[in-house]
């Protein structure tokens, strides 16, 4: 990889030029918690209905190993929940204390380890369901294709392309920021 100047390295750590140390914070703080804001919808979301699936007539039709992939299913998303939801109540915590650095690194920690586990959840989730519909290969091989899914697309494909990649320029000042539509 060819070096790179103290420009290019900037904006590769999340630097940009002209922002302050504290504009940059509330920069990736702002960006990260819309992240979260989309992904705790969704594991909101799984968690509710996954509470609700033993109180229905069907839950009692479930084998005994597919009871235990319910709880691990559950377990999951409840520790999904927690960690995509652990910024907000970080925030909280130490709002006006002047540890918004400290804020940032510790929610992007949760967000990562958050995002895995929704992964998790939803392959375990997929996979209960097959093992419902379909028992024995089908599922096994719906749930390892879902997990290797998650795990390529979240994960993997970013990293190696990460590493790959160059850092984009940075604009010069004054430049207007693109408009959809614009050519």
């Amino acid at each position: 990889m060819p070096a790179q100047d103290t420009g290019d390295q900037h904006m590769a750590d999340g630097y940009r030029p002209s922002e302050t140390g504290a504009e940059r914070d509330d920069r990736n703080l702002a960006e990260l918690l819309q992240e979260l804001r989309v992904a705790g919808l969704g594991i909101q979301i799984i968690f509710g209905f996954l509470l609700s699936i033993p109180f229905t007539a069907k839950f009692s039709a479930l084998g005994p190993g597919q009871r235990t992939l319910y709880i691990v299913t559950l377990l999951l998303a409840a520790v999904a929940t927690a960690l995509l939801i652990g910024p907000v109540a970080y925030h909280r915590l130490v709002f006006r204390r002047h540890l918004k650095r400290h804020l940032v690194r510790a929610a992007n920690v949760m967000a990562i380890l958050g995002l895995a586990t929704v992964g998790l959840t939803v392959s375990a989730a997929v996979l209960l369901v097959v093992s419902y519909v379909a028992r024995g290969a089908p599922a096994v091989i719906i749930g390892v294709f879902v997990v290797g899914l998650f795990a390529g697309l979240w994960f993997v494909y970013p990293l190696t392309r990460h590493w790959d990649s160059q850092p984009e320029p940075p604009e010069p000042p004054g430049t207007p920021p693109d408009r959809p539509g614009a050519a």
